[in-house]
């Protein structure tokens, strides 16, 4: 079963979201918040698996209330999807470096929308290739890198090439034809350079490839 935490200040949103959820056998909506701060204690509270947490609320907004879900070691589990009425801009990048595990525009399609839900239990491609190359194309050509390798001197060469292809936007199908591996080596190699590197998702290691470096605009 996928426990899901509801944050959003609009009751009418929360209950459209509520509505297409609670008809899935196999997911259940834990609990709902109106701001980030009740969404905060609730994730404390009820440890769901999926956290869809909106962007601009009152009293503790998305950014932050991803960021300290993101840095409390007992809320590891938690997968935040951000909610947005706007697509791929700023707020939703912030909100991807603070720890979250993708987004999802409010007017997505209901088919879409559970999709969605699913993959981010699973913990896979959080953020779909597609979406991937937009965060890209937009945000790559801004100065992110910092002076730190971020610990990308722990990872094995077929690593940080499993990382570099992950920040690119491959999925693991693709990696594993680029690197002629098999996708169950492709997403080990993905998921210990996760585990080396801290990382909660795929998508934190497109932010940490770029932050470190590893990933520049002219390597695309």
């Amino acid at each position: 079963m996928i426990r899901v935490l509801l944050v959003d200040d609009q009751p009418l949103l929360r209950s459209g979201f509520r509505a297409l959820l609670d008809v899935e056998d196999d997911i259940e909506v834990v609990a709902e918040a109106a701001d980030g701060s009740e969404g905060l204690a609730l994730a404390k509270e009820h440890l769901p698996d999926i956290a869809l947490i909106d962007i601009q609320m009152p009293v503790l907004d998305g950014i932050e209330a991803t960021r300290r879900i993101a840095a409390d070691p007992a809320l590891a589990r938690v997968h935040v999807v951000i909610l947005t009425n706007y697509g791929l801009d700023e707020y939703v990048f912030n909100a991807l470096r603070a720890g979250a595990a993708g987004f999802l525009v409010k007017d997505i399609q209901p088919e879409d929308f559970l999709h969605a839900v699913r993959v981010a239990a699973r913990g896979d491609a959080l953020l779909a290739p597609s979406i991937t190359r937009k965060l890209i194309n937009r945000y790559v050509t801004q100065p992110l890198h910092t002076s730190t390798d971020r610990g990308l001197k722990e990872l094995t060469n077929r690593e940080r090439e499993a990382v570099a292809l992950v920040a690119q936007g491959l999925c693991n199908d693709q990696i594993a034809d680029h690197m002629v591996i098999s996708p169950m080596t492709a997403k080990t190699h993905i998921n210990r350079a996760m585990t080396k590197l801290h990382a909660r998702d795929r998508a934190q290691l497109v932010v940490l490839a770029y932050e470190s470096g590893l990933v520049t605009p002219r390597n695309r």
